[in-house]
């Protein structure tokens, strides 16, 4: 058995096999050649589903060609904000582009091993003929008194959504009228005629307008009193003339406030939605008013602070400050000792295993090197003793993941290297009941089977069909998967835990959505005691120019929060909540115990209570319990916390530092308010 290393002699241990890979190897040194790209050609013009391929050609100063990879990448030629994916798809790899939708596109073919080296190459696609507009809701039956909103969505004969102004008109303004919104009233007992139209295309919906049927309106709520945060269900009960429950007229809610203390922030002091779910920012006594023509009703309650802080209190370090730190893991050892294993990101391909059975004292067992610039994450196997890992930028180009034996954390040695169909690289993967789920150059997953270690094949694998699909993430619990699709938001799958006869070899699709904003970068399954069955999903958005390494600029380049998505009738998710730190963007999570464990960069370590049903803006209603900013004067960049991902084992929360490797802290009792 090894006698535990120091950090020192694991780099020079890396340092030795990296200088061996580069005699044995040799790659080009494109950084020093390489000054330009050129793309042919230069400028395309498209009608939607016409495809093309582009060739990048790197060259000298001499014009000469320069062996390099190149990827390309597509952006609005407008520069407005936002992902083009789904308007152009491009694969990366081979520079092949299909027009989806019209507009004007800048198609940039980036050098994969020089920085800020590119060319672009315009590409312009025909908009197709306007072919319908539709309105929602659809018509039907309304009473005197209603206002109802309208939306209109023009259409082209590619089914894709288009810019126009609509003009609303009615057919009887007697019986109804139409704004400028789309707000139709109606006024009087009749038939009425809704018109939408745009650039000489209408839509009609037709409504019967009847007497209105209100003589009384009563409200109640599910409590009296809460706390801020809790989320509080009011009910609206109409009744006719004879005591008959009236069921379709739709109810108004309002909340008038008297909160505690004055409330001249940029939120309100509570908030109450469409059907009646009731959350309130800061305490105060709140007054819930339904409407219905012509009737009004209200009940009120009493809103107390949620006194949810706890102290959170620094534990241990396992510093790497030679490189920067990507994810991490923590698991208990066959040795029935405590373990972790953190990678590394832009960096020499290293990976660190760490004993951390005293958390206070950290001690690095091992370290492998492989033939990668990033080792992003890294997993063991659920009985402690297969561990994996990612590769991307191997000089070979062929990537894919290394199979490593970590049985004794002290001596770990590799199994076997899985690259078929691999080559563009690994970001992410999961290790599920025997599998591996590699998430595949970015656009799919794949599906290894690792039931014998040394002979890993290939059983399975699923892919989105939408135009510029991505993926990031997968994140596997109970047979199934929850993958982050970035524009396509996240999508469930069946991989052998849900009720779709999906397995390894055949996953099968559940659900999924698209997020407001539509950057999913991590997922991660809740399901509440409150019954409720929620999905975090995590935002990332680093802006042009951003490489992690100037302390000073980088709250300016990471933002993206996570939005909170209740996934209890799969068939019909919602977006219900949110978690937002204005100065900086979200990365990874955990969750347990309701309480969610959330790196956001330099943002640092956040800790959330989402105990109860979740509403709002859950980042203004005294839920955050702790959060902590990981300082270290020795740090690749010094001082500047840049938090990557956490993890809860054994009651402490351990997290991967960007600029300073492995830290672990503890979250304190909360103490009682004592009267």
């Amino acid at each position: 058995m090894k006698t535990p290393a120091s950090l020192a002699e694991l780099r020079l241990t890396a340092l030795l096999a990296l200088c061996a890979g580069a005699l044995a190897v040799s790659p080009p040194a494109v950084a020093q050649e390489a000054v330009s790209v050129e793309i042919v050609p230069g400028a395309v013009s498209l009608d939607v589903g016409e495809e093309v391929t582009l060739t990048a050609r790197v060259l000298d100063a001499e014009g000469n060609t320069v062996d390099a990879q190149v990827l390309f990448f597509p952006s609005f030629a407008d520069g407005r904000s936002g992902s083009a994916r789904q308007s152009i798809d491009v694969d990366r790899a081979t520079g092949r582009i299909r027009a989806v939708k019209g507009g004007e596109f800048l198609i940039s073919a980036i050098v994969a091993t020089a920085r800020g080296l590119r060319g672009e190459a315009m590409v312009s696609v025909a908009f197709p003929p306007l072919d319908r507009i539709d309105v929602t809701p659809s018509g039907g039956s309304t009473y005197v008194g209603v206002a109802t909103r309208h939306r209109a969505t023009l259409l082209d004969t590619a089914e894709d959504e288009r810019d126009g102004e609509i003009r609303w008109s009615t057919s009887d303004e007697g019986v109804a009228t139409v704004d400028r919104f789309g707000i139709l009233t109606a006024h009087a007992p009749g038939q009425v005629v809704l018109q939408a139209e745009a650039e000489g295309i209408a839509a009609e919906v037709r409504y019967d307008v009847r007497d209105n049927p209100a003589a009384r309106l009563t409200v109640s709520g599910s409590a009296e009193r809460a706390r801020t945060g809790d989320v509080v269900r009011f009910e609206a009960t109409v009744e006719d003339a004879m005591g008959g429950a009236v069921g379709d007229l739709p109810v108004t809610w309002t909340v008038m406030s008297d909160p505690f203390i004055e409330a001249t922030a940029d939120i309100p002091p509570a908030e109450i939605d469409e059907k009646g779910r009731f959350v309130a920012y800061f305490p105060g006594v709140y007054t819930v008013v339904a409407n219905v023509p012509g009737r009004a009703a209200r009940t009120a309650l009493e809103v107390h602070p949620r006194h949810a802080s706890q102290e959170v209190t620094f534990v241990g370090q396992g510093q790497v400050n030679n490189e920067r730190t990507s994810d991490l893991w923590v698991w208990e050892g066959v040795d029935r000792r405590d373990y972790a294993i953190t990678g590394t990101h832009a960096a020499a391909g290293a990976v660190y295993f760490w004993d951390v059975t005293d958390p206070a004292s950290p001690v690095l067992t091992d370290s492998v090197v492989v033939d990668a610039r990033t080792t992003n994450d890294v997993k063991v196997s659920e009985d402690g003793e297969i561990c994996v890992i990612s590769r991307e930028g191997a000089s070979n180009r062929r990537n894919g993941i290394v199979i490593l034996d970590c049985r004794n954390p002290r001596d770990v040695t590799t199994i076997s290297v899985f690259d078929d169909e691999l080559t563009g690289g690994v970001h992410n993967l999961f290790i599920h009941e025997g599998h591996v789920y590699a998430v595949n150059n970015g656009r799919r997953f794949d599906v290894i089977n690792i039931e014998d270690p040394a002979s890993p094949h290939r059983v399975g694998r699923f892919e989105l069909d939408t135009p510029g699909h991505a993926i990031h993430d997968i994140w596997i619990v109970d047979g199934i998967a929850y993958t982050s699709n970035w524009g396509d938001g996240v999508v469930l799958i069946d991989v052998g835990g849900g009720d779709r006869g999906g397995s390894p070899s055949n996953p099968v699709e559940i659900a999924r959505f698209r997020d407001i904003g539509g950057r999913t970068h991590a997922a991660f399954p809740y399901r509440s005691p409150t019954g409720r069955f929620y999905v975090f999903m995590g935002d990332e958005a680093g802006r042009p120019g951003f490489d992690g390494q100037d302390p000073e600029r980088t709250p300016q380049f990471m933002s993206g929060y996570i939005h909170v998505v209740d996934f209890t009738d799969p068939a019909n998710p919602e977006e219900v909540a949110r978690y937002e730190i204005p100065e900086a963007g979200s990365h990874n999570m955990w969750i347990e115990d309701d309480k969610l464990y959330a790196a956001f960069y330099n943002g640092g370590l956040r800790v959330l209570d989402i105990s109860g049903e979740l509403k709002g803006n859950l980042g203004e209603q005294g839920r955050e319990v702790a959060r902590y900013m990981a300082y270290d004067p020795d740090g690749v960049v010094a001082n500047a916390p840049f938090t990557w991902g956490p993890q809860i084992h054994k009651g402490n929360l351990f997290f991967a530092e960007y600029f300073s490797g492995l830290w672990a802290v503890k979250l304190q009792p909360r103490q009682e308010l004592v009267p």
